[in-house]
Protein backbone atom coordinates (compact mmCIF):
# COMPACT_ATOMS: atom_id res chain seq x y z
CA UNK A 1 0.00 0.00 0.00
CA UNK A 2 1.82 3.09 -1.19
CA UNK A 3 -0.71 5.88 -0.61
CA UNK A 4 -3.95 6.01 1.34
CA UNK A 5 -6.15 9.05 1.69
CA UNK A 6 -8.50 9.26 4.67
CA UNK A 7 -11.32 11.79 4.43
CA UNK A 8 -14.83 12.42 5.68
CA UNK A 9 -17.53 11.12 3.37
CA UNK A 10 -19.71 13.85 1.90
CA UNK A 11 -23.47 13.98 2.46
CA UNK A 12 -24.27 12.21 -0.83
CA UNK A 13 -22.09 9.19 -0.10
CA UNK A 14 -22.39 8.81 3.68
CA UNK A 15 -25.27 6.32 3.68
CA UNK A 16 -23.83 4.15 0.92
CA UNK A 17 -20.37 4.02 2.49
CA UNK A 18 -21.79 3.27 5.95
CA UNK A 19 -23.86 0.40 4.52
CA UNK A 20 -20.85 -0.98 2.63
CA UNK A 21 -18.58 -0.82 5.68
CA UNK A 22 -21.18 -2.59 7.85
CA UNK A 23 -21.82 -5.23 5.19
CA UNK A 24 -18.10 -5.95 4.74
CA UNK A 25 -17.51 -6.12 8.49
CA UNK A 26 -20.39 -8.57 8.96
CA UNK A 27 -19.07 -10.66 6.06
CA UNK A 28 -15.57 -10.75 7.61
CA UNK A 29 -16.98 -11.69 11.02
CA UNK A 30 -19.01 -14.48 9.44
CA UNK A 31 -15.86 -15.96 7.94
CA UNK A 32 -14.07 -15.91 11.31
CA UNK A 33 -16.85 -16.77 13.76
CA UNK A 34 -19.72 -19.21 13.87
CA UNK A 35 -22.76 -17.16 12.94
CA UNK A 36 -26.45 -17.25 13.38
CA UNK A 37 -28.71 -15.78 10.77
CA UNK A 38 -28.38 -12.01 10.83
CA UNK A 39 -31.59 -10.24 9.96
CA UNK A 40 -32.73 -6.64 9.99
CA UNK A 41 -36.29 -5.40 10.05
CA UNK A 42 -38.27 -2.19 10.34
CA UNK A 43 -41.71 -1.86 11.90
CA UNK A 44 -44.02 1.04 11.14
CA UNK A 45 -47.24 2.27 12.73
CA UNK A 46 -49.55 4.39 10.60
CA UNK A 47 -53.00 5.89 11.00
CA UNK A 48 -55.89 5.35 8.58
CA UNK A 49 -54.57 8.20 6.44
CA UNK A 50 -51.14 6.58 6.14
CA UNK A 51 -49.44 9.11 8.45
CA UNK A 52 -46.42 7.62 10.21
CA UNK A 53 -47.10 7.52 13.95
CA UNK A 54 -44.16 5.43 15.05
CA UNK A 55 -41.51 2.98 14.04
CA UNK A 56 -38.79 0.65 15.22
CA UNK A 57 -35.58 -0.50 13.56
CA UNK A 58 -33.87 -3.68 14.68
CA UNK A 59 -31.37 -6.33 13.75
CA UNK A 60 -30.40 -9.77 14.99
CA UNK A 61 -26.96 -11.20 15.52
CA UNK A 62 -25.64 -14.18 17.53
CA UNK A 63 -29.26 -14.93 18.54
CA UNK A 64 -29.69 -11.50 20.13
CA UNK A 65 -32.17 -8.84 19.05
CA UNK A 66 -30.79 -5.29 18.94
CA UNK A 67 -33.45 -2.59 19.08
CA UNK A 68 -31.65 0.20 17.28
CA UNK A 69 -34.30 2.91 17.27
CA UNK A 70 -37.83 3.37 18.54
CA UNK A 71 -39.83 6.51 17.86
CA UNK A 72 -43.46 7.36 18.60
CA UNK A 73 -45.11 10.63 17.54
CA UNK A 74 -45.69 12.95 20.51
CA UNK A 75 -49.42 13.11 19.76
CA UNK A 76 -49.91 9.39 20.47
CA UNK A 77 -47.33 8.78 23.21
CA UNK A 78 -48.69 7.10 26.30
CA UNK A 79 -51.32 5.11 24.38
CA UNK A 80 -49.33 1.86 24.24
CA UNK A 81 -48.01 2.16 20.69
CA UNK A 82 -44.35 1.98 21.74
CA UNK A 83 -44.99 -1.11 23.84
CA UNK A 84 -46.82 -2.74 20.93
CA UNK A 85 -43.90 -2.03 18.58
CA UNK A 86 -41.40 -3.52 21.05
CA UNK A 87 -43.66 -6.53 21.65
CA UNK A 88 -43.89 -7.24 17.92
CA UNK A 89 -40.12 -6.85 17.54
CA UNK A 90 -39.56 -9.32 20.39
CA UNK A 91 -42.04 -11.75 18.83
CA UNK A 92 -40.21 -11.55 15.49
CA UNK A 93 -36.89 -12.02 17.27
CA UNK A 94 -38.13 -15.21 18.96
CA UNK A 95 -39.39 -16.44 15.57
CA UNK A 96 -35.89 -15.81 14.20
CA UNK A 97 -34.33 -17.84 17.04
CA UNK A 98 -33.26 -15.06 19.41
CA UNK A 99 -33.04 -15.76 23.13
CA UNK A 100 -32.58 -12.18 24.33
CA UNK A 101 -32.74 -8.51 23.34
CA UNK A 102 -30.60 -5.48 24.05
CA UNK A 103 -30.68 -1.75 23.42
CA UNK A 104 -29.28 1.52 24.65
CA UNK A 105 -30.91 4.83 25.45
CA UNK A 106 -29.86 8.20 26.80
CA UNK A 107 -33.43 9.36 27.46
CA UNK A 108 -34.60 9.02 31.07
CA UNK A 109 -38.26 8.59 30.07
CA UNK A 110 -37.28 5.87 27.59
CA UNK A 111 -35.18 4.20 30.30
CA UNK A 112 -38.24 4.04 32.58
CA UNK A 113 -40.36 2.80 29.63
CA UNK A 114 -38.00 -0.12 28.94
CA UNK A 115 -37.78 -0.99 32.65
CA UNK A 116 -41.58 -1.36 32.65
CA UNK A 117 -41.26 -3.74 29.68
CA UNK A 118 -38.92 -6.00 31.63
CA UNK A 119 -35.54 -4.71 30.44
CA UNK A 120 -32.74 -4.40 32.99
CA UNK A 121 -29.56 -2.34 33.02
CA UNK A 122 -26.28 -4.07 32.25
CA UNK A 123 -24.10 -1.03 31.61
CA UNK A 124 -23.96 2.71 32.03
CA UNK A 125 -21.89 5.44 30.41
CA UNK A 126 -21.99 8.83 32.02
CA UNK A 127 -20.36 12.22 31.87
CA UNK A 128 -18.80 13.62 35.01
CA UNK A 129 -19.32 17.08 36.45
CA UNK A 130 -17.03 19.46 34.63
CA UNK A 131 -17.36 17.56 31.35
CA UNK A 132 -19.64 18.78 28.56
CA UNK A 133 -23.23 17.77 29.27
CA UNK A 134 -22.57 16.95 32.93
CA UNK A 135 -24.69 14.19 34.41
CA UNK A 136 -25.63 12.87 30.93
CA UNK A 137 -26.27 9.11 31.05
CA UNK A 138 -26.56 6.34 28.49
CA UNK A 139 -28.09 3.10 29.73
CA UNK A 140 -27.43 -0.29 28.14
CA UNK A 141 -30.30 -2.68 28.76
CA UNK A 142 -31.18 -6.30 28.08
CA UNK A 143 -34.08 -8.70 28.41
CA UNK A 144 -34.41 -12.46 28.13
CA UNK A 145 -36.96 -13.46 25.53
Amino acid sequence: MSYVEIAFADEKEKSAIAATVEDRLLHALAEENEQSDNDAFVLKATDDQGKLLGGLTASTSYHWLLIKTLWVDEGVRGAGLGARLVELAEHEARRLGCHAAWLDTSNEAAHRFYLKLGYEDFGLLGNLRGQPLPDHRRWFMKKDL
